[in-house]
This record gives structure tokens, C-alpha cells and sequence, in this order.
């Protein structure tokens, strides 16, 4: 039997689990393994053990098992395979699977030809090089620099690679002198797909303190809205008739009506104001 017939029924398994996960979990998430240590890979499993279903395996089989499962909107995730793809079929919610996947990774350093995972910027302050040719080099990649009490500094931010663009070898170099690792080690997901829609990395990536100030100030404004345009809900209620009532009375001790709740204020100001009048008429007696 030839090493062709043999691999056929092994290819056709893997596609068969791929379209067995994809019915099963609601979630697929695409992820792209290359530059992946094989020991961070074995982490990752065991850390995910029992979340999620991983297949590996090579990307025309991914294609065409994405291909059979006829998922809506589904070439979304077709056009966003890169690398050394592998999919990741799971019931747990897209934004809490990539804040596991996040939590597991770690910085390394930039290799030359590596894609930038991100925008990555050398911010502006001092570096611990002496002046001398590194003021060239970093002209050379667009960094504007000078030199402040006897060392080299970086004078503004600057945004040396866009996220997708891959880093040379000057930039690589220059960003481990700096100690910058702006790489991760783990796994890449990409996208996450849920009942036709695509999750891209961005807006899976939240900023969780953040997003908590946002909500809560977005709970507040529309609370104050609420209020201004007398919106009446459980939540405003209370609030409204306070306001309502202290309208009301301003209203009544302005207008001196005689109403038992207003009495006491009424003869107050009415005391404040006759007590006006006299200092002001001893001031012209003197």
C-alpha cells in the first residue's frame, strides 16, 4: 500500500473531526501557531484541558474543513487564515477564552522577519547608550534622539513598526538593546466566530479596568438624562419625586403659601427679609 492511500483516510478523519467540533461548539476560534515553542504549547494544552477542542493539522485540510461546515458568513474566517493555522472549537464565552489565552502568554524578544503582533513604539526618556553612532541609528529607523545629561534619549514617541508589518534586523537589534520584547509566547488567536459573527483580536482584547469606568459612566449619564427629561423608570423614580417635591416647595415658599409643610420656612424668610429692612434702614439713619 502506497504512503498516498494511506494518508487518505487520515486526512479524511481530520476533516470529519472538524466538522463534528464545528456542530458541536457554538465557538471556533482560529489561531496561528507558528513560532510557538512545543514546550509553551504543552502549557497551554494543560492549562485548556477540558474548555476547548484543538485541531492542528495542515491549512489545506483546515480550509476544506471549514469549507464543508457551510457556517454563515464563515469565509470571514477563511480570509483571515495566517501562518500555521489551527482551530479551537469551545462552548466558553470568545472574551473569556482570550483572557485565558492571554493571561498564559509571555514577552520575548523580536526576531528579524517576525510580524509585529501589535503597533510597537519606543517611548520618549532616556536610554542607557552613551552618545556616539547609536544617534544615527536611531535616525535611521525614524527615531528622533539627543543627548541629555551625558546619555542618549529618545525625544518623542515613536511608532517604529505598524501591527502586521514585519520588523528588520536593524529594528530587532535595537529593540533588545532596549529591553523591549514586544513578542509573546502562546497561542495566537486571531479571531473567534460565533453564530456569524467575527470577533477580531482588538475587540476581544479589553482593557477590563477600562471598560468598567466606561460602563459605569455611561450608567451615570444616562441616569442624569433620566432625570433632566423626567424619564419615569424604577430606577428614576425616587430620585424624580425628590425632585419633584423640592420643586414644589421652592415653588410654595416663593409664592407664601400657607401650607402647614411650609409655615415655619414661610415665616423664616419672612423674618430674614424684615431683618434686611431694618439693617438697611439704620444704615441710612446713620
Amino acid at each position: 500500500m502506497s504512503k498516498t492511500s494511506k494518508a487518505a483516510p487520515e486526512k479524511k478523519e481530520v476533516v470529519k473531526k472538524i466538522l463534528q467540533f464545528g456542530k458541536q461548539y457554538p465557538i471556533i476560534g482560529l489561531l496561528n501557531m507558528e513560532n510557538l515553542p512545543a514546550s509553551s504549547l504543552l502549557i497551554m494544552k494543560k492549562q485548556l484541558r477540558g474548555k476547548v477542542e484543538l485541531v492542528m493539522t495542515r491549512k489545506t485540510l483546515i480550509l476544506l474543513g471549514l469549507k464543508d461546515l457551510k457556517l454563515p458568513n464563515g469565509e470571514k474566517i477563511i480570509e483571515k487564515i495566517t501562518g500555521m493555522p489551527a482551530l479551537m472549537f469551545t462552548k466558553d464565552n470568545p472574551f473569556a477564552l482570550y483572557k485565558i489565552i492571554k493571561k498564559s502568554k509571555t514577552p520575548a524578544a523580536a526576531k528579524p522577519g517576525q510580524i509585529a503582533p501589535r503597533d510597537i513604539t519606543i517611548p520618549a526618556g532616556p536610554t542607557p547608550f552613551t552618545p556616539g553612532p547609536v544617534i544615527s541609528e536611531f535616525a535611521a529607523l525614524g527615531i528622533k534622539a539627543g543627548v541629555e545629561g551625558g546619555k542618549v534619549a529618545v525625544k518623542q514617541d515613536a511608532t517604529v513598526v505598524k501591527e502586521g508589518q514585519p520588523i528588520n534586523a536593524k529594528l530587532a537589534s535595537m529593540l533588545q538593546r532596549l529591553g523591549i520584547e514586544p513578542m509573546e509566547i502562546g497561542l495566537d488567536l486571531i479571531c473567534a466566530y460565533e453564530k456569524g459573527i467575527i470577533y477580531p483580536r482588538s475587540v476581544l482584547d479589553i482593557d477590563e479596568t477600562k471598560f468598567m469606568q466606561d460602563l459605569i459612566g455611561a450608567a451615570n449619564a444616562a441616569f442624569n438624562l433620566a432625570i433632566e427629561t423626567t424619564h419615569i423608570t424604577k430606577d428614576t423614580i425616587e430620585t424624580l419625586l425628590g425632585k419633584a417635591h423640592r420643586e414644589a416647595k421652592a415653588v410654595g415658599i416663593e409664592g407664601n403659601i400657607m401650607e402647614p409643610e411650609l409655615v415655619g420656612e414661610i415665616l423664616a424668610k419672612a423674618q430674614r427679609q424684615a431683618q434686611a429692612v431694618a439693617s438697611e434702614g439704620n444704615v441710612q439713619t446713620q
